[in-house]
C-alpha cells in the first residue's frame, strides 16, 4: 500500500496552507493522505456546517475547495476517497492528464509519484502537471533510489531517480528543505 515519508508531511501541508488553493489535483493519491490533509488544514471550515448546537459535514456541493484525484490502481480506492475527493479518476496519469484542460487547478500535487516513471515519461509527466496548474505544482521524490517492485501493482515500481538539479532543470525552482525527499515547487508566472 502506498505511503509517503513522514518527514515531509508538515512541510507539504504548510506549502498547501500558504498557497490557499480553491482547487487541487492530487496525482497518485494512494490512500488519500494529502487530499485528507488538504481538507483539514487548507480550510477546515470547508468541511463542517455549524449552526449553534447543530453541526454536520458539508456535502461536496457545499464545499468551497474542489479536490480531485488521479489514482492508477483502482483497488486502492476506499471510503476515504469518497469523503475527501470531489472526483476520482482512475488509470494511468500519463493518459488522464492530457484530457484535463490547461490551468484547471490552482495547485497540483504529485507526492512520491515521479520515481514511478521512466526519465522520459517523468519529464512528460512534469510538463503535464505544469500545464494543468494555475498557480503552483508541488512535487516530492526520494533523494536516494530504493529498489521497489510490487507484483500486484506495477504502478508502484520505482523506475527513476531525480536530483535537485533535474527538478530545477524541469522548471521546479523553489525547493523546500527535507532530509529524505526532494520537495520542489513550480510557481506559475
Amino acid at each position: 500500500m502506498p505511503h509517503s515519508q513522514t518527514t515531509q508531511l508538515g512541510k507539504i501541508v504548510n506549502v498547501m496552507k500558504q498557497r490557499s488553493p480553491t482547487s487541487i489535483l492530487d496525482v497518485g493519491v494512494g490512500m488519500g493522505v494529502y487530499g485528507f490533509l488538504a481538507r483539514i488544514f487548507v480550510n477546515l471550515e470547508d468541511l463542517f456546517y455549524i449552526d449553534g448546537e447543530h453541526s454536520r459535514y458539508k456535502t461536496m456541493d457545499e464545499r468551497s475547495i474542489r479536490i480531485d484525484g488521479i489514482e492508477g490502481f483502482a483497488r486502492y480506492l476506499n471510503p476515504v476517497h469518497d469523503f475527501i475527493y470531489n472526483r476520482m479518476m482512475t488509470g494511468n496519469a500519463l493518459a488522464i492528464l492530457p484530457t484535463i484542460a490547461d490551468k484547471s487547478y490552482d495547485m497540483v500535487l504529485a507526492i512520491d509519484i515521479l520515481e514511478h516513471f521512466t526519465r522520459e515519461d517523468g519529464l512528460t509527466f512534469l510538463a503535464e502537471l505544469k500545464r494543468v496548474a494555475r498557480k503552483s505544482v508541488l512535487v516530492s521524490t526520494p533523494k536516494e533510489f530504493v529498489e521497489q517492485h510490487i507484483e500486484l501493482n506495477h504502478f508502484e515500481d520505482h523506475l527513476s531517480l531525480w536530483s535537485q538539479q533535474d527538478l530545477m532543470d524541469a522548471g521546479f525552482s523553489r525547493q523546500h528543505d527535507n532530509l529524505i525527499s526532494w520537495i520542489a515547487e513550480h510557481l506559475v508566472r
